[in-house]
């Protein structure tokens, strides 16, 4: 949990900072990119890390995560420019990219089926503290002390959350003869940064039609072409092709890829709708969003109790059912509603995400062994990566459509129009998900993989 608060607080803290590091540093065109190659770096090495947690052990691979995540906050805190501030980021979304997948696949490693659901639920309530404190915590620092202080604070917490995991974590690495797929991951690295890049910066650094935008897509497509064929022939793989195959590790991804694309459309507009279009106070519209996160790891926790009984399927059904009729509700929201009300639809929303996303995670977590539960956990992530990325890309598109033009700052009736779109956008997408769910095994199948791989 210290370690994936690391990761969590981060993901937070640091908007409310941007203002006083521009003031400071200067760069206000570039501030953009200290969030895109923080989860470029992460999204990318998720799943090469997941890997490597397999080969090496889980513990050596969170702790080069903690101290890689460790150095980049230091140098962070030191930074002289925007651009040295940017590359230290880089370094930050290396460390965070060990410490998110390692910490949930220990989570499957040790406890019991019956126990994961609350052990999720604990590392998903990290989040949801993060969210709330956060932005305090940045707008704290940066108004009495100095914005460098929002990665200072990492130091003291990536030290104990070492300490403890070095002195306490006992675990049986099955090595076997496994090697580690140098040239996959080089491919797998390379092509996902570019397919990654294209979708967080196109028609925001360059036009969708640029020849900058078609050179990264078509470079992607063929590093990602030569991956799968290099896969295919290597005997110990850095990401193995049937991760895509299987039916439970395929739903599973799925929902991953529906998820992070509602959520990051939900974060991304719903506090700029609630104070622009609804007038809300900036402290209101956080709140407003922060109960999706509070949401999500109270039934998260519940979800035990649910598909020990029914099956995954069926309560990723359940979950799935909450989330769609939580974006189905926020097709109703116009100029005129109620911020209660958009706060029951990111709570109604979040409730159901801890009925989906946990499940399915462990099911999937459930139907392997140990030697591959942390290629699963991890593609499981970057699939969720995967579709944030989708999300920024196709959501922007929407609200850049929705001004005159494409360009300028929307007015509270274009905003309304343009997140009418977009709401109706994550709609379709939680139907998606309910789809996936639909395709998890059957009760008995579940079972069957319980036994033989738990």
């Amino acid at each position: 949990m210290l370690s994936t608060g690391l990761v969590a607080l981060d993901a937070t803290i640091l908007a409310t900072a941007v203002p006083s590091i521009v003031d400071d540093l200067g760069g206000f065109s570039q501030f953009p990119w200290l969030f895109s190659v923080y989860l470029l770096a992460q999204a990318v090495s998720t799943p090469i890390y997941g890997r490597l947690s397999d080969v090496l052990g889980r513990k050596p691979v969170i702790l080069i995560g903690i101290g890689l995540f460790l150095v980049g906050s230091i140098l962070c805190g030191f930074a002289w420019s925007m651009p040295a501030l940017i590359l230290f980021r880089v370094v930050q979304g290396l460390g965070a990219g060990a410490i998110q997948p390692t910490a949930i696949t220990i989570a499957g490693d040790i406890y019991t089926l019956r126990e994961r659901a609350v052990a999720q639920g604990y590392l998903a309530s990290v989040w949801g503290i993060s969210s709330v404190i956060g932005p305090a915590i940045g707008g704290i620092f940066s108004d009495f002390l100095s914005w460098r202080w929002i990665f200072f604070v990492n130091v003291p917490l990536a030290l104990i959350a070492a300490f403890i995991i070095a002195r306490n974590y006992k675990e049986k690495v099955e090595r076997g003869t496994q090697r580690i797929d140098y040239l996959g991951a080089a491919l797998l690295a390379s092509g996902t940064t570019l397919l990654i890049l294209g979708l967080l910066e196109g028609g925001e650094a360059w036009a969708w039609n640029s020849f900058w935008s078609i050179a990264i897509f078509a470079g992607a497509v063929a590093l990602l072409v030569v991956f799968v064929l290099v896969e295919r022939r290597t005997e110990h793989p850095i990401l193995p092709l049937w991760v895509f195959r299987r039916r439970v590790l395929l739903a599973s991804s799925l929902v991953s890829v529906a998820t992070g694309a509602i959520v990051l459309g939900l974060s991304s507009y719903i506090p700029t709708y609630a104070q622009e279009v609804l007038g809300a106070t900036a402290l209101i519209a956080g709140f407003t969003l922060a109960l999706l996160t509070i949401g999500w790891p109270i039934a998260a926790s519940l979800a035990g109790r649910l598909y020990l009984p029914l099956g995954f399927r069926a309560t990723c059904l359940i979950g799935a059912g909450f989330v769609l009729g939580g974006t189905a509700l926020t097709l109703t929201l116009g100029g005129a509603s109620e911020i209660w009300f958009v706060a029951l639809c990111c709570l109604v929303i979040g409730l159901g995400m801890g009925l989906l996303v946990a499940p399915s995670l462990i099911a999937a977590q459930t139907s392997v062994d140990w030697g591959e539960r942390g290629v699963v956990t991890g593609a499981n992530l970057f699939a969720r990566s995967i579709g944030s990325a989708v999300g920024v890309a196709v959501f922007g598109a929407i609200i850049n459509a929705s001004t005159d033009s494409g360009a300028g700052t929307p007015t509270p009736t274009e905003l309304v129009s343009g997140m009418h779109v977009v709401f109706i956008t994550i709609t379709a997408i939680a139907a998606a998900a309910a789809l996936a769910a639909a395709f998890m095994p059957g009760r008995s199948r579940e079972h069957t993989l319980a036994t033989t791989g738990a």
